[in-house]
């Protein structure tokens, strides 16, 4: 079991929040949006990746177990 991450692409706007709270699993695009660098996250950056998406302005990130 482990935690996976879906993007919905027309929410986002680039604040930059999700790839500044969780660079091991959010990059950024050429205009500053959010790219998912790993769908699968590993443990050790779970925590990280729900802060991430708990700090989306737009909701744009969904996490779930799988």
């Amino acid at each position: 079991m482990g935690v996976t991450v879906k993007l919905d692409h027309a929410k986002c706007v680039g604040h930059g929040r999700c790839y500044e709270l969780a660079p091991e699993v959010f990059g950024e695009d050429e205009r500053g949006h959010c790219t998912i660098l790993v769908e699968c996250v590993p443990p050790e950056h779970e925590k990280a990746a729900l802060i991430a998406a708990a700090n989306c302005p737009e909701d744009a990130i969904k996490l779930a177990r799988s």
